[in-house]
């Protein structure tokens, strides 16, 4: 088990974080306390409370439960300070395993600020579970679905939850959160499969070049995959009823059927990791990139993806490509519940084709975000 830090920038609003953080173990505003999970002690090192910038060192091999309230604007200024600190180490967190609760007065900016926390700690080393973020909206109605669940077997579900039912839900989840974050054991592969999937045309696309030029140092031990998203018609996602997308999940297909479903959905559920290719045209995933993401529901009713690791690489135009990487985080980590391991992107920036290969040390970029695909896929990266 890890030894559990929290940082948790101080904040006018803390009354509900107090209560979150006291039914998960801690204690607060106690500096030094001990996390446990219900009556069981998780670890017997003293867990430690961070609320300022000023105490916020680097961190090595650790939990790291980020615990953060907003103001009424979707705001914590000590956070901007913290996070300048970490976005100046890309080792600030290397070895450390993640997870964040944002909680709001509104229903606005929890899932933004989840996000932007997300990846400025994966990119200083945090890898981050699959649904690494619990959100505390204002209403708290974003636990519907969590409350009807912990009402058990033969409760009338068709009774909206109450207040008090919601409020439970949260406290659940979060406590599931650091549990999950405290005893998370990486998934481990002999022989470990990359997919990578992408809907660029090969002639032009700077995306496909630069993965090129990734894939030449992965290692021998690595069986790579590739799938275009453009061979054949790709629907997606209308949203079918919760039924009849199980009815068909359980068959191995999806109401459209079509080449996601013969092709990427099988050799997405037998991959140990996920690499996606993603050009930045307009700020967005592209259409097919998107439909992917919107139709892998299908695999999802049947088995979560909390084994697999997602890897992404974003080659923009002009701009954004952070964008793009907070859109893989949201849809693939936070909602398909993937793996972030640490440093899972690479952006450059790359206009007129090929120019890429013209990117000042883009060759040596490229080897190292190789090894560090090489070093997760094919070691241990428990602490």
């Amino acid at each position: 088990m890890r030894e559990v830090i929290v940082i948790r920038p101080r904040s006018e609003r803390d009354g509900r974080m107090d209560q979150v953080l006291s039914y998960a173990g801690f204690q607060t505003p106690v500096k030094n306390v001990i996390f446990h999970s219900g009556e069981d002690v998780i670890t017997g090192d003293a867990a430690r409370i961070i609320e300022t910038a000023s105490e916020l060192v680097p961190v090595k091999n650790k939990a790291v439960i980020f615990a953060i309230s907003l103001d009424d604007v979707g705001l914590n200024p000590e956070w901007v300070f913290m996070m300048q600190k970490i976005r100046r180490d890309p080792d600030f967190f290397s070895g450390c395993v993640s997870g964040v609760i944002v909680d709001a007065p509104s229903d606005l900016y929890t899932k933004s600020m989840g996000r932007m926390v997300v990846q400025t700690a994966n990119a200083s080393g945090c890898l981050f579970p699959g649904r690494p973020l619990v959100e505390g909206t204002g209403s708290l109605r974003n636990f519907t679905v969590t409350a009807l669940n912990l009402r058990g077997e033969g409760k009338d579900r068709r009774v909206p939850p109450t207040e008090d039912e919601l409020w439970q839900a949260y406290l659940w989840s979060a406590r599931d959160l650091i549990e999950r974050v405290v005893g998370f054991t990486a998934p481990v592969s002999v022989r470990p499969r990359l997919l990578a999937l992408h809907a660029s045309v090969r002639e032009t696309s700077n995306t496909l070049l630069l993965w090129n030029m990734v894939k030449e140092h992965l290692s021998p031990n690595i069986e790579v995959q590739e799938l275009s998203l453009q061979n054949g018609t790709i629907h997606d996602c209308i949203g079918c009823p919760y039924t009849m997308c199980l009815h068909f999940s359980k068959k191995g297909s999806c109401y459209y059927g079509g080449v996601i479903t013969q092709q990427v959905l099988p050799a997405f559920d037998e991959a140990t990791a996920i690499v996606m290719l993603c050009p930045n045209y307009n700020d967005a995933l592209s259409a097919n990139l998107t439909a992917l993401v919107n139709r892998l529901t299908s695999l999802y009713r049947i088995r979560q993806t909390l084994d697999k690791y997602l890897y992404g690489i974003v080659v923009s135009g002009y701009s954004g490509g952070d964008i793009l990487v907070r859109q893989l985080i949201s849809g693939l980590n936070m909602n398909k519940t993937l793996i972030l391991p640490p440093h899972f992107s690479i952006t450059e920036t790359a206009n007129d084709p090929e120019s890429i290969l013209r990117v000042e040390g883009i060759r040596e970029k490229a080897e190292g975000f190789a090894d560090s695909i090489n070093r997760t896929l094919l070691q241990e990266i428990n602490s």
